[in-house]
């Protein structure tokens, strides 16, 4: 089946490239590289590529056949010549011809995208799941099957917003790159689950031939199987608020063996970074691991001076909020306007970037121990 569907693909290139070129001249054979869909490396992606061409090399060959009788009419039964119109009313062959064609055109069109769009659905039998949440304006990753399960990160921009808008020389994927890319398997079945926390974000890797939004109170699923080990990237496509534009996704597709290590070595950090909430915490400590959590998790609404965004985010200097330490939890755990809930955060991190922020910005309000976060979310 894979032969026959790469047999296909080839021939759909083949003879996509020789309208192209007809069609375009030379400057064409330069097109694809910039312009065209991203190399596929799941078979998805490779149908979707070959329909693509498909449905390219079809429009073609429609225009040309069109104009082609359109211009040789106009040529042949010019008036200078004394040709008469001819009246095709109520012909029945004439109804039938162009009548069955299209029918045709449509069939072979929708015959091989609706097995694509089927194929596209079936995320049964999956090596591994990962749920994604959409954050303004981050990404949240868990694997909730398979190996790896109970990992769990947030991923975000990691080129400085400073570097982006500064006149500095800049690599080709400084606004793809991520702090924490998500690292799958070579040639496995990922089902992806989709979901958000705040508004409508959509999780897209053009060459795997994904794109599934991710609905706030839905659940929607898809997958991929990545067939070459690589770093692919893709960005949030649907429109999240001012941050869209720096919401990129990064993939790494690894060996079995290097995502086997991956998976220890991530889990043994994870045990490593494990706090006691029952732990009482000084306020140095607290402000410490604090100001880590805000750059990652709140500087890019409340900023670094703690200002905010007037109209939008509110400011932190000298907020009554934080002012407030039932308050403050409240708002952290639940969420409120445009504050999204942070209850996917530890009860330390929580109660840190709580303290920071009591402290910071020309604040004085004192500290939260990580138990008083505990205590409210029961």
């Amino acid at each position: 089946m894979k032969t026959s569907m790469l047999t296909r693909i080839s021939l759909a290139r083949a003879a996509f490239a020789a309208v192209s070129s007809a069609a375009f001249g030379a400057a064409a054979a330069a097109a694809p590289a910039r312009y065209n869909l991203q190399t596929p490396v799941t078979t998805i992606a490779d149908q979707i590529y070959s329909l693509h061409n498909m449905m390219l090399v079809i429009c073609a060959l429609i225009f040309v056949a069109v104009f082609s009788v359109m211009f040789y009419s106009i040529w042949k039964h010019r008036k200078s010549k004394g040709a008469v119109a001819a009246n095709f009313h109520e012909n029945t062959t004439v109804e039938i011809v162009w009548t069955v064609i299209p029918f045709i055109i449509i069939i072979v069109m929708a015959l091989p995208a609706t097995k694509t769009v089927v194929a596209m659905k079936d995320t049964s039998n999956s090596d591994l799941t990962i749920k994604v949440t959409g954050y303004q304006w981050k990404w949240g990753y868990d694997y909730i099957r398979g190996e790896g399960e109970g990992i769990s990160f947030l991923s975000q921009l990691a080129t400085p917003r400073a570097q982006i808008e500064g006149g500095e020389a800049k690599s080709p994927t400084y606004l793809l790159d991520v702090t924490e890319p998500l690292v799958v398997p070579v040639d496995r079945k990922v089902r992806i689950i989709t979901t958000a926390n705040d508004v409508i974000h959509a999780w897209w890797i053009p060459a795997f031939g994904v794109k599934q939004d991710a609905i706030p109170g839905f659940a929607r699923d898809t997958w991929f199987r990545a067939e070459k080990i690589g770093t692919y990237y893709g960005q949030c496509a649907e429109l999240c608020g001012k941050d869209h534009a720096f919401m990129p996704i990064a993939v790494n597709v690894v060996s079995a063996a290097d995502y086997t290590a991956w998976v220890d070595k991530r889990k043994k950090t994870m045990a490593a970074l494990a706090d006691d909430p029952n732990k009482s915490w000084t306020a140095p400590e607290l402000i410490a691991r604090g100001e880590k959590v805000y750059q990652a998790n709140c500087q890019a609404c409340h900023q670094a001076n703690g200002q905010g965004v007037a109209g939008a985010f509110p400011a932190l200097a000298g907020s009554k909020v934080v002012a407030s330490t039932p308050d403050q939890i409240q708002i952290m755990l639940s969420g409120k306007n445009a504050m999204p809930s942070w209850k996917a955060l530890s009860d330390v991190e929580l109660a840190a970037v709580a303290t920071y922020t009591k402290n910071s910005f020309g604040n004085k309000a004192g500290e939260v121990q990580p138990a008083e976060f505990r205590a409210a979310r029961k």
